[in-house]
């Protein structure tokens, strides 16, 4: 039995839609850790005074909207993919201070990994904005050695040419209603939701793979419609969460996002049903 610190939260701002609470108490129900996982409603004006008020009781943070890049900035450590991002969605607290990690990143490679695709080659982010940076990291870790980036306006998209740069990789970035789409292995759609691109998605979704959107409320979403008119398969955001969920229970359990748990297996299969049903 793991012992010490026992409490975990959830913060954000808004924050009391969130699923994370039900997805850790699943895991640890598996894991059989007695655990407390609350959430909490925290914006980026109060993150110091909140994290300055934590007691040794509290062993982590989840961290959503607008943290994330604030989280980042204040955190002791940083892991790769939060370091590539400048995002942390995960916090370990210890005494040398919070070790910050980025579990978007892997849980958007094994969601698509979830819905087959596997390896790709090519692959298309729609955005430019903070999730599109996790997106494009994501694409590249799936193992895709071009990445399109379509966006509204293509100059806010410049910093992830550079991150491509930084990976080995080509992005190429494109108004996200210029001619002539790419044809890629998948889409990764890391815009508001409720977006309707009109005619253009059609266009996207007749080169595209699959669509992996980050989205998981007002299903489906103006893009999904899209795609299922063009005869290519949908999927929300949903297996994102229960993946980047997965990892970072791996971090608050066992410090790695990178290594496995006991029984892991069985965790996933509980908080895939606490998140989607059976």
């Amino acid at each position: 039995m793991l012992t010490g610190p026992t409490r975990l939260a959830v913060w954000g701002d808004p924050i009391a839609h969130s699923r994370s609470p039900r997805l850790h108490a699943a895991a640890y129900g598996v894991l059989g850790l007695d655990w407390e996982y609350d959430r909490r409603r925290v914006d980026d004006t109060r993150f110091d005074v909140e994290i300055a008020e934590l007691d040794a009781t509290w062993r982590g943070l989840s961290l959503t909207m607008p943290l994330k890049h604030v989280a980042a900035a204040r955190a002791a450590t940083l892991d790769d993919d939060a370091r590539l991002t400048g995002a942390v969605n995960t916090y370990l607290l210890t005494d040398g201070g919070p070790h910050g990690f980025n579990t978007d990143v892997g849980g958007l490679v094994r969601a698509l990994d979830d819905v087959g695709v596997h390896r790709p080659t090519r692959v298309r982010v729609l955005g430019a904005g903070a999730t599109a940076t996790s997106a494009v990291v994501s694409a590249v870790r799936a193992g895709a050695s071009e990445v399109e980036v379509r966006a509204r306006r293509p100059e806010a998209a410049a910093a992830l040419a550079a991150l491509g740069a930084r990976l080995g990789v080509d992005v190429r970035v494109a108004a996200i209603d210029g001619p002539d789409p790419l044809d890629v292995d998948a889409t990764i759609a890391a815009l508001p939701g409720g977006t309707d691109l009109g005619a253009v998605a059609g266009a996207l979704a007749s080169a595209s793979g699959p669509l992996v959107d980050v989205v998981y409320g007002g299903w489906p979403t103006p893009l999904a419609l899209a795609w299922e008119r063009a005869g290519v398969a949908a999927y929300d955001g949903l297996r994102m969460l229960l993946h980047q969920a997965l990892l970072q229970v791996r971090v608050f359990v066992g410090s790695d996002p990178t290594v496995p748990l006991d029984r892991e297996v069985e965790v996933l299969a509980a908080m895939r049903i606490a998140l989607m049903g059976d």
